[in-house]
């Protein structure tokens, strides 16, 4: 294991990434609750959805474990299930099978060129100052969604949000939660953040509002959902825009989240490369196939790894873990799905905090890497979407190089996704 994983050569222990790898997966559990209302949504199965959503979950993540040895999880990803669901087969009409099939062509469209080593000359030639800023978008994006969580921020009509009622119960567990995780993690204590979260769903059992609802259940069938993909269907023209907005929609999420992850955990190269980022890639691309076969929408690496990373986690056994944590979830579903939201949401704030760090790397002093870099940070959670306030970072940085006469700094790679994410945003994709 240590050979396999280099626990050794990055400093780490097996409980360590155990323990990691348990604080990604109660981040992330979620997924098996609401994943399966949105594809139920879309006219698919709830049991067998569930099923697929757990299955896909510990395949690519332990895909990710042997082919990258990343300490990132994957799972089917939040939007792209709201974006199959609600926009391609709620507002197009499409069936699901067809759109099934829409979610496995761009994942092999994603294999195909991962193998030729496209994805990875596109992500390796993204400016250091994108990158950081990439990362400090998400961690915002996951600040507002653990905010949300907490109840600190909810929604208004006037000023779109606001500060949640502090008095409710939820409210206070959450915010004692954050500032015991915070202190324990600045204390040094492995683990810190998955007792933070036990800790704080156990309070809330004598007030009513943790219900632990048993332990052991049998997974429904897959039946309803194994390879009911409609390819052909998706080969169609018409469908052609949504395998293209699917594959978009997957690099820029996965590159966001290899990029903020391994810098994070102190895995990315001096120069801002991501090492054996064709093998994470290749993962990705498996696993967004793989969860289509079974019946559920892409599946992508989740940002929610960074908790496991904050945890400790440096090597794929922190991904395994995860894996595993899902084929339990498969029997122990009543349990896994125990765990509230506002135990969990504090450690996304935490997280979001530590993930804004590398923006003291830019080069403030040049105006045209800072400010596109600023532009991911802002536009990623106001827009709430990791693909948008990349894809307008893009144009921001082509746009303004352009103008300062600094065109030639310019990589081919960036001029075509920027080109790719222009075209999206006028085209209505």
């Amino acid at each position: 294991m240590d050979r396999f994983f280099l626990l050794s050569e990055r400093g780490t222990t097996p409980r360590r990434e155990m323990l990691a790898g348990l604080a990604t997966f109660l981040t992330m559990a979620y997924i098996v609750v609401v994943n399966p209302g949105m594809m139920a949504a879309a006219g698919i199965d709830h049991g067998a959805a569930f099923v697929a959503t757990c299955l896909a979950a510990a395949i690519g993540s332990a895909l990710m474990a042997v082919l990258a040895n990343y300490p990132i999880a994957l799972a089917p990803g939040m939007g792209l299930n709201a974006y199959f669901a609600f926009a391609v087969v709620g507002g197009m009409g499409v069936p699901w099978p067809v759109a099934l099939g829409a979610v496995f062509l761009s994942g092999l469209i994603f294999f195909a060129v991962s193998m030729f080593g496209f994805r990875e000359w596109l992500i390796n030639s993204i400016p250091l100052s994108l990158k950081l800023g990439i990362a400090a978008g998400i961690g915002l994006f996951l600040g507002l969604i653990g905010l949300q969580g907490m109840g600190l921020v909810v929604d208004n009509p006037a000023t779109l949000v606001t500060l949640g009622p502090l008095h409710e119960p939820k409210t206070l567990l959450s915010c004692f939660g954050f500032l015991l995780i915070a202190g324990l993690v600045a204390r040094g204590v492995t683990g810190g953040v998955v007792i933070g979260i036990a800790v704080t769903a156990l309070l809330g059992v004598p007030l009513g509002l943790t219900n632990f609802q048993g332990i052991v259940a049998l997974p429904p069938s897959l039946a309803p959902t194994f390879l009911q993909m409609d390819i052909a269907g998706a080969l169609k023209l018409g469908v052609a825009g949504i395998v293209f907005t699917f594959f978009m929609v997957d690099l820029l999420d996965n590159a966001g989240t290899l990029i903020a992850t391994t810098h994070r955990a102190g895995l990315m190269a001096k120069d801002g490369s991501v090492p054996r980022l064709g093998r994470a890639l290749m993962a990705d691309s498996g696993g967004a196939m793989i969860g289509a076969a079974l019946g559920t929408s892409t599946t992508v690496s989740y940002i929610e790894s960074a908790a496991g990373v904050q945890a400790g986690g440096r090597t794929g056994l922190t991904a395994l873990t995860v894996a595993v944590l899902f084929l339990l979830t498969l029997f122990l579903a009543p349990l896994a799905t125990s765990i509230p939201g506002f135990a969990t949401a504090p450690a996304l704030v935490l997280v979001a905090c530590l993930m804004t760090q590398g923006l003291r790397d830019l080069a403030w002093d040049d105006i045209t890497e800072y400010l596109p870099a600023i532009v991911v940070t802002i536009a990623t959670p106001f827009t709430f979407s990791i693909a948008s306030g990349i894809e307008l970072g893009f144009i921001t940085y082509v746009a303004v190089k352009l103008v300062a006469g600094r065109g030639r700094e310019v990589h081919g790679a960036v001029w075509l996704i920027a080109a790719l994410s222009a075209a999206r945003f006028v085209l209505g994709a």
